[in-house]
């Protein structure tokens, strides 16, 4: 970790809603002057859509699986380098993983391509990583350790499913079947490398919905924040002032010591509360807590 040049991480699996927290802390860095340098795990893929397409058929000829979630599909090794060289001089070279045809189409480009490798942009004050592997540990490998705040998104895995569902089908273009295969291909890769993450994490928000979720694949439309309750854990943050969010978020309780649940509506208020004054000691200070 490092207080000259800070990390931040919001981890969370494909369809967990890493992406919509990211417009929270734009707005919060914008609010603190402050200027991050922007980058998603996807960067660090290894395969293009195709090659990972070639890749999925040969593990399943020789009965195996690979996803987006394991080591395979990603190079976590480049990953920690990556976070390192940013934590020790403030630098590092990224690229974008473009998904959909509007992606693709300002670099003249077919959608599941990368971008060219490039420099982050000179004088960051704080790198900003949202994907799936903020926090990852692989053997030797520990991607965690670099990182000095890590937020974790974490949907009940129903309401995740359903999200990724939503997301691939009538944004990506990926046919019903092809999003349920990708789902129990990942299944093992998930358990081995996205969920020990949140254990890991300085926070997590757990989206967890008040309507029916008991068969994702039949959902015709994701769960809106105010169809759900927001829960909130937090670990190794001192200084939290519980009976402040409790006033200043109407609908919250306290589930446990370290645990605030409030209306999903108020989820990005709460975020806001929590998170910022925890970014601003850390750009100041390099510590959180």
């Amino acid at each position: 970790m490092s207080a000259k040049h800070p990390i931040i991480a919001v981890t969370g699996s494909s369809g967990a809603g890493t992406t919509t927290s990211a417009e929270a802390f734009r707005k919060m860095f914008n609010m603190m002057g402050a200027k991050a340098a922007w980058v998603e795990g996807d960067s660090f893929h290894r395969y293009t859509r195709r090659e990972m397409d070639v890749e999925v058929q040969k593990a399943e000829e020789q009965g195996k699986h690979i996803s987006y979630f394991g080591s395979q599909a990603n190079d976590f090794k480049a990953l920690e380098q990556f976070f390192r060289t940013f934590g020790d001089e403030g630098k590092g070279r990224f690229r974008r993983y473009l998904h959909t045809f509007d992606e693709a189409v300002p670099y003249n480009q077919m959608p599941g391509t990368f971008t060219p490798w490039q420099d982050l942009p000179e004088d960051s004050d704080v790198l900003f990583y949202e994907g799936l592997h903020g926090g990852v540990v692989d053997g030797d490998i520990n991607v965690a350790q670099h990182v000095d705040f890590l937020i974790g998104m974490v949907p009940i895995v129903n309401l995740e499913w359903i999200q990724k569902f939503v997301r691939d089908t009538q944004d990506r273009g990926h046919s019903r079947e092809a999003v349920m295969n990708s789902i129990v291909r990942s299944m093992d890769d998930y358990l081995n490398y996205i969920t020990p993450q949140f254990s890991r994490t300085h926070v997590n928000f757990q989206r967890v919905p008040t309507v029916d979720t008991s068969n994702p694949f039949s959902a015709m439309a994701i769960p809106s924040l105010d169809e759900s309750f927001v829960v909130i854990r937090m670990r190794g943050m001192k200084n939290i002032d519980f009976p402040y969010l409790l006033a200043m978020i109407d609908g919250s309780f306290m589930s446990r010591h370290n645990t605030l649940v409030v209306p999903g509506g108020k989820m990005s208020f709460a975020m806001e509360l929590i998170i910022r004054p925890a970014l601003q000691q850390l750009i100041e200070t390099g510590k959180i807590g």
